[in-house]
Protein backbone atom coordinates (compact mmCIF):
# COMPACT_ATOMS: atom_id res chain seq x y z
CA UNK A 1 0.00 0.00 0.00
CA UNK A 2 3.02 2.40 0.79
CA UNK A 3 4.14 1.85 -2.67
CA UNK A 4 1.32 2.69 -4.47
CA UNK A 5 0.86 5.77 -2.72
CA UNK A 6 4.39 6.89 -3.04
CA UNK A 7 3.89 5.91 -6.81
CA UNK A 8 0.94 8.74 -6.71
CA UNK A 9 2.49 11.26 -5.05
CA UNK A 10 3.44 14.05 -7.43
CA UNK A 11 7.04 15.43 -7.47
CA UNK A 12 7.79 18.27 -5.10
CA UNK A 13 7.35 20.66 -7.96
CA UNK A 14 3.85 19.43 -8.96
CA UNK A 15 2.52 19.36 -4.95
CA UNK A 16 0.13 22.93 -5.86
CA UNK A 17 -0.64 22.10 -9.16
CA UNK A 18 -1.93 18.36 -7.59
CA UNK A 19 -4.09 20.20 -4.49
CA UNK A 20 -5.45 22.46 -7.09
CA UNK A 21 -6.49 20.02 -9.44
CA UNK A 22 -8.05 17.34 -6.01
CA UNK A 23 -9.77 20.08 -4.67
CA UNK A 24 -11.15 21.44 -8.28
CA UNK A 25 -12.11 17.57 -8.81
CA UNK A 26 -13.90 17.49 -5.33
CA UNK A 27 -15.20 21.25 -5.54
CA UNK A 28 -17.59 19.90 -8.82
CA UNK A 29 -18.10 16.25 -7.69
CA UNK A 30 -19.42 18.22 -3.98
CA UNK A 31 -21.68 20.71 -6.53
CA UNK A 32 -23.05 17.92 -8.87
CA UNK A 33 -24.19 15.98 -6.02
CA UNK A 34 -25.76 18.70 -4.41
CA UNK A 35 -27.42 20.42 -7.63
CA UNK A 36 -28.71 16.93 -8.54
CA UNK A 37 -30.06 16.39 -5.27
CA UNK A 38 -27.80 12.80 -5.65
CA UNK A 39 -28.93 10.94 -1.78
CA UNK A 40 -32.54 11.24 -2.50
CA UNK A 41 -31.32 8.45 -4.93
CA UNK A 42 -30.59 6.20 -1.99
CA UNK A 43 -34.05 6.20 -0.79
CA UNK A 44 -37.09 4.01 -2.57
CA UNK A 45 -39.14 7.53 -2.67
CA UNK A 46 -40.92 8.44 -6.31
CA UNK A 47 -40.18 11.99 -5.58
CA UNK A 48 -36.95 11.31 -6.57
CA UNK A 49 -37.63 9.77 -9.81
CA UNK A 50 -38.59 13.65 -10.70
CA UNK A 51 -35.76 15.67 -9.71
CA UNK A 52 -34.87 15.64 -13.55
CA UNK A 53 -37.93 16.53 -15.89
CA UNK A 54 -37.59 13.72 -18.12
CA UNK A 55 -39.21 11.06 -15.96
CA UNK A 56 -42.38 13.50 -15.08
CA UNK A 57 -45.06 11.99 -17.60
CA UNK A 58 -44.03 8.68 -16.08
CA UNK A 59 -44.24 9.92 -12.34
CA UNK A 60 -47.66 11.97 -12.93
CA UNK A 61 -49.28 8.94 -14.32
CA UNK A 62 -48.42 6.54 -11.20
CA UNK A 63 -49.80 9.08 -9.32
CA UNK A 64 -53.09 8.26 -10.64
CA UNK A 65 -52.63 4.33 -11.22
CA UNK A 66 -53.59 1.91 -8.55
CA UNK A 67 -50.11 0.73 -8.12
CA UNK A 68 -49.42 4.14 -6.14
CA UNK A 69 -51.10 3.04 -3.60
CA UNK A 70 -48.69 -0.15 -3.00
CA UNK A 71 -46.48 0.61 -4.64
CA UNK A 72 -43.41 2.93 -5.10
CA UNK A 73 -41.03 3.15 -8.72
CA UNK A 74 -38.01 0.79 -7.10
CA UNK A 75 -40.71 -2.07 -6.47
CA UNK A 76 -41.06 -2.48 -10.19
CA UNK A 77 -37.64 -0.70 -11.57
CA UNK A 78 -35.55 -2.50 -9.98
CA UNK A 79 -34.29 -6.23 -8.68
CA UNK A 80 -34.98 -7.17 -5.46
CA UNK A 81 -32.48 -10.09 -5.70
CA UNK A 82 -30.26 -8.87 -2.76
CA UNK A 83 -29.43 -4.80 -1.64
CA UNK A 84 -26.01 -5.12 -3.27
CA UNK A 85 -27.70 -5.69 -6.63
CA UNK A 86 -30.42 -3.71 -6.42
CA UNK A 87 -27.85 -0.69 -5.65
CA UNK A 88 -25.55 -1.44 -8.36
CA UNK A 89 -28.79 -1.49 -10.69
CA UNK A 90 -29.47 1.73 -9.32
CA UNK A 91 -26.02 3.24 -9.91
CA UNK A 92 -25.79 2.24 -13.60
CA UNK A 93 -29.28 3.11 -14.73
CA UNK A 94 -29.05 6.17 -12.47
CA UNK A 95 -25.48 7.49 -14.35
CA UNK A 96 -27.12 6.31 -17.65
CA UNK A 97 -30.08 8.40 -17.16
CA UNK A 98 -28.00 11.40 -15.76
CA UNK A 99 -25.56 11.22 -19.10
CA UNK A 100 -28.92 11.33 -21.62
CA UNK A 101 -30.63 13.87 -19.64
CA UNK A 102 -27.31 16.34 -19.00
CA UNK A 103 -26.27 15.83 -22.71
CA UNK A 104 -30.21 16.69 -23.90
CA UNK A 105 -30.43 13.43 -25.59
CA UNK A 106 -33.44 11.97 -24.30
CA UNK A 107 -36.08 10.52 -26.42
CA UNK A 108 -39.25 12.13 -26.92
CA UNK A 109 -40.51 8.85 -25.90
CA UNK A 110 -39.23 6.59 -23.14
CA UNK A 111 -38.54 2.64 -23.59
CA UNK A 112 -36.94 0.97 -21.22
CA UNK A 113 -34.15 -1.08 -22.69
CA UNK A 114 -33.29 -4.74 -22.32
CA UNK A 115 -31.97 -5.11 -18.93
CA UNK A 116 -34.79 -3.18 -17.24
CA UNK A 117 -37.37 -5.18 -18.94
CA UNK A 118 -36.42 -8.48 -17.64
CA UNK A 119 -36.33 -6.55 -13.92
CA UNK A 120 -40.01 -5.30 -14.47
CA UNK A 121 -41.11 -8.50 -15.67
CA UNK A 122 -39.50 -10.58 -13.01
CA UNK A 123 -40.88 -7.66 -10.58
CA UNK A 124 -44.29 -7.83 -11.88
CA UNK A 125 -43.97 -11.74 -11.14
CA UNK A 126 -42.53 -11.76 -8.03
CA UNK A 127 -46.01 -9.27 -7.14
CA UNK A 128 -48.68 -11.07 -8.92
CA UNK A 129 -47.68 -14.79 -8.68
CA UNK A 130 -50.53 -16.14 -7.25
CA UNK A 131 -52.45 -14.35 -9.54
CA UNK A 132 -51.17 -15.56 -12.64
CA UNK A 133 -50.07 -19.04 -11.92
CA UNK A 134 -52.20 -21.98 -10.24
CA UNK A 135 -50.45 -24.84 -7.81
CA UNK A 136 -52.96 -27.26 -8.49
CA UNK A 137 -51.85 -26.74 -12.35
CA UNK A 138 -48.27 -26.55 -11.28
CA UNK A 139 -48.15 -30.11 -10.16
CA UNK A 140 -50.21 -31.17 -13.22
CA UNK A 141 -49.32 -28.95 -16.40
CA UNK A 142 -45.96 -29.73 -17.73
CA UNK A 143 -43.98 -26.06 -17.61
CA UNK A 144 -47.18 -24.40 -16.68
CA UNK A 145 -45.19 -21.59 -14.56
CA UNK A 146 -42.97 -21.00 -18.35
CA UNK A 147 -46.40 -20.48 -20.10
CA UNK A 148 -47.52 -18.10 -17.76
CA UNK A 149 -45.11 -16.01 -17.49
CA UNK A 150 -43.13 -16.52 -20.54
CA UNK A 151 -44.97 -13.74 -22.43
CA UNK A 152 -44.12 -9.99 -21.23
CA UNK A 153 -46.89 -8.24 -18.91
CA UNK A 154 -47.05 -5.31 -20.56
CA UNK A 155 -48.36 -6.98 -23.80
CA UNK A 156 -51.49 -7.25 -22.51
CA UNK A 157 -51.44 -4.56 -19.60
CA UNK A 158 -50.05 -1.57 -21.78
CA UNK A 159 -51.17 0.89 -19.65
CA UNK A 160 -50.31 -0.74 -16.12
CA UNK A 161 -49.03 1.69 -14.20
CA UNK A 162 -48.58 4.65 -16.14
CA UNK A 163 -51.86 5.29 -18.32
CA UNK A 164 -52.11 6.05 -22.20
CA UNK A 165 -49.36 8.66 -22.85
CA UNK A 166 -45.89 8.46 -22.67
CA UNK A 167 -43.98 11.42 -24.12
CA UNK A 168 -41.95 14.36 -22.75
CA UNK A 169 -44.90 16.72 -24.19
CA UNK A 170 -47.60 15.13 -22.21
CA UNK A 171 -48.00 15.99 -18.67
CA UNK A 172 -50.49 18.68 -19.12
CA UNK A 173 -53.57 16.35 -17.84
CA UNK A 174 -51.84 17.21 -14.07
CA UNK A 175 -55.00 18.94 -13.12
CA UNK A 176 -57.02 15.52 -13.37
CA UNK A 177 -54.87 14.56 -10.69
CA UNK A 178 -56.79 15.00 -7.48
CA UNK A 179 -56.18 16.67 -4.40
CA UNK A 180 -54.49 14.24 -2.05
CA UNK A 181 -51.59 13.52 -4.74
CA UNK A 182 -51.01 17.42 -5.79
CA UNK A 183 -49.54 18.05 -2.68
CA UNK A 184 -47.02 15.09 -3.12
CA UNK A 185 -45.65 16.91 -6.55
CA UNK A 186 -42.69 19.09 -6.23
CA UNK A 187 -42.98 22.53 -6.29
CA UNK A 188 -41.11 23.33 -9.45
CA UNK A 189 -43.16 20.34 -11.31
CA UNK A 190 -46.29 22.44 -10.23
CA UNK A 191 -45.20 25.21 -11.46
CA UNK A 192 -43.69 23.91 -14.87
CA UNK A 193 -46.85 21.96 -15.44
CA UNK A 194 -49.28 24.79 -15.08
CA UNK A 195 -47.24 27.52 -17.14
Amino acid sequence: MLKLLRYLKPPKNWHLQAIILIGAITGFGLYAAIESNAISYLSDDPKACVNCHVMTPEYVSWQRSSHREVTNCNDCHVPHDNYAKKMIFKAKDGLYHASVFTTKSEPQVIQMKEASAKVVQSNCIRCHENQITDANLSGTVANHFEHRTSKKCWECHKHVPHGRVHSLSSVKYYGKISEEHQETVPDWLKKQMID
